[in-house]
């Protein structure tokens, strides 16, 4: 008990409030899902322990959080068939310790054979487990159909309640690009600071930094589908698919961005642990880039006629010329590759900035 305490997040009473506050939205829904659920199969169907509808509207809303339309509706299928398989086997083997091992066994592995995976599988065999423990009350209608029906209705209420009250669609995207813009500005900067002082293991921080991304990436891309499908599926938020699809596609050049700042500070490692000389205007370029990247950071919400894209857009392009300048200089493979790395980077970001292919060829022609 203690390890586990101890592996629980600290945090503060106003910290743990504000975790609350943000749950805001997922709170109202579990009220009004359950309390609909419990209504129809109750009052609406006539069902007598109408407990599955409810169970199944918190199932749906919990562990069907952060899923794909596909994934969620197919939670509420892989409860429904673990309650009707389980009660269909309970009715002719009775209920006892080996018949609830044995339900659960036949339940999963039908669910698997249906292709389920993941949560589905897991609320199929969960459902046989309380089908087999919970007794129904004598003289009550066929339990089979009863609790398949309080089931569907559970989780139909509850993926209502995520097209009627979703989530805000933008606000996530906002919460999930920014911090990677604002990592990535760091990641840059301090690239920068390696290349004016000569210091390989700041570059190799800086290189550990843009590899450890990637799994923040991953789970923005995976928000990024999500919440386009809510946009799209809850008339709520139909105002914000043109806005959706925007993050989305910044998302797609920040990830390009991400990676090229990887092979970037990879370049520049190297460079300086084989004791290249840095020029003075090559770092500038890197520090031009960073400032590019952090101006368009703090516009990003404006679209890209906010003047803060403008100015983004600026620095970028100065970034490129100062490092095409800086091999006048002695120019190696490395400091070549610098250079390239520095236009593709770059060019990424005024790609999320919205300019264009053939815009880009005219503003980066140095």
């Amino acid at each position: 008990m203690l390890e586990v305490a101890s592996t629980l997040p600290r945090m503060t009473l106003p910290e743990r409030l504000r975790a609350v506050r943000r749950r805001w939205r997922q709170l109202v829904r579990l009220a009004a899902a359950t309390t609909a659920a419990y209504a129809v199969s109750t009052h609406l169907l006539g069902h007598e322990q109408a407990f599955f509808a409810p169970v199944a509207a918190v199932i749906v809303l919990v562990a069907g959080v952060g899923l794909r339309r596909p994934m969620v509706l197919e939670l509420v299928l892989g409860v429904a068939l673990g309650v009707l398989v389980g009660e269909l086997l309970i009715l002719g083997i009775g209920r006892g310790a080996w018949q609830l091992g044995l339900v659960v066994v036949i339940t999963f592995a039908l669910a698997v054979f249906a292709g389920m995976k993941g949560v589905a599988l897991t609320q199929a065999a969960n459902s046989g487990v309380l089908l087999a423990a919970v007794v129904p009350v004598a003289g009550a209608a066929d339990p089979a159909v009863t609790r398949f029906l309080d089931a569907l209705v559970g989780g139909l209420c509850g993926f209502a309640m995520v097209l009627l009250l979703p989530r805000n669609a933008v606000r996530d995207l906002t919460r999930e690009v920014r911090p990677l813009l604002a990592e990535l500005e760091e990641i840059l900067t301090r690239l920068s600071r390696a290349m004016r002082s000569g210091d390989a293991a700041l570059a190799e921080q800086a290189l550990s930094d843009a590899r450890s991304m990637q799994g923040r990436v991953d789970t923005a891309t995976t928000t990024a589908a999500n919440v386009a499908e809510v946009a799209s599926m809850s008339p709520v938020r139909w105002r914000q698919r043109g806005e959706v699809a925007r993050y989305a596609s910044v998302l797609v050049d920040v990830d390009n961005a991400i990676r090229d700042a990887r092979v970037l500070a990879r370049r520049v490692a190297t460079m300086l642990r084989m004791g290249e000389p840095c020029s003075a205007q090559m770092a500038a370029s890197v520090e031009a880039l960073a400032l590019g990247v952090r101006i368009f950071e703090s516009g990003l919400t404006g679209g890209e006629a906010s003047p803060e894209v403008h100015e983004a857009r600026e620095e970028l392009v100065e970034s490129v010329r100062l490092a095409v300048a800086s091999l006048t200089d002695r120019m190696t493979l490395n400091t070549a590759a610098v250079a390239s790395q520095v236009r593709s980077l770059a060019a990424d970001v005024l790609f999320a900035s919205g300019m264009t292919r053939d815009e880009l060829d005219v503003r980066l022609n140095f």
